[in-house]
This record gives C-alpha cells, structure tokens and sequence, in this order.
C-alpha cells in the first residue's frame, strides 16, 4: 500500500510540473514578463558570444563537467523565491539545459522553460541581439 500511495504521489507532482522548451520568440516573451532568465554557461561561452540582456550569469557546470550544486542553488534560492514562479534558462546547444530542467522539475518547480537550440542556434541564428 505505502508504494502505491508513493507511485501516486510521484505521479501527481509530474502532473504539475512543467518544463517546456519554447522557441525564441516565447522566451523572448516570458523574459518581457520580467521572469528570471538563467545563463548555465560558462565564462568562456559568456565572453565569446555575448549573453541575452538581464541574463542571470550562473554556471551550472563547470568547465570539467562536473555540476556546481552548492552553489548554484545558494543562488538560485536568492533569485527564485517561489518554487511556482517561471524560470527560463539556456545555455550554448540546449544540452545542458534539458538535463538540469528536468532536474528542478523533479525538485518541485513547477514553470521550468528552456530556449529551445541554446544561445547559438535558437537566439542568435534568428537574429535576436546579445550583450557583451
């Protein structure tokens, strides 16, 4: 009985949580809405092609591939304050996104959004404009 009620329980929050990828004229129009945009690259990636303005710097991987957990949710936790609240992220591909999107929505975050072909191929290829 006690896994059963478990499965329902892991079943349910799926339910409601959501991470989605969008293209870039949707991201576009939820950063509008002044929800927090995350950039997971790294300083390298920043510095070679710019970020979108009033991107959030905050690698999630380090340049070994390892995850930065400690302190990448420490600020996490300054910027999103409710676990409801929509939060976009993107990185160069769309790689690492999709895995660390995941990750939060099994953490209970429930508006998760990425860009769709990262920086490169989802923002910059259609023209969208960066800051250095």
């Amino acid at each position: 009985m006690k896994k059963i009620l478990l499965i329902l329980a892991v079943f349910s929050v799926s339910l409601f949580a959501d991470f989605k990828t969008v293209d870039a004229n949707a991201f576009a129009k939820l950063k509008a809405k002044g929800h927090p945009v995350i950039d997971i690259r790294t300083p390298g990636e920043w510095k070679q092609t710019g970020i979108i303005k009033g991107s959030h710097k905050m690698m999630f991987f380090t340049p070994k591939g390892d995850a930065d957990l400690a302190e990448w949710f420490f600020n996490l936790g300054r910027l999103v304050k409710d676990k409801k609240e929509p939060i976009l992220i993107y990185c160069a591909h769309a790689n690492r996104t999709k895995s660390l999107g995941q990750g939060l929505v099994d953490m209970g975050f429930k508006n998760v959004y990425e860009l769709k072909g990262g920086i490169e191929n989802g923002w910059i290829k259609l023209g969208k404009k960066v800051v250095k």
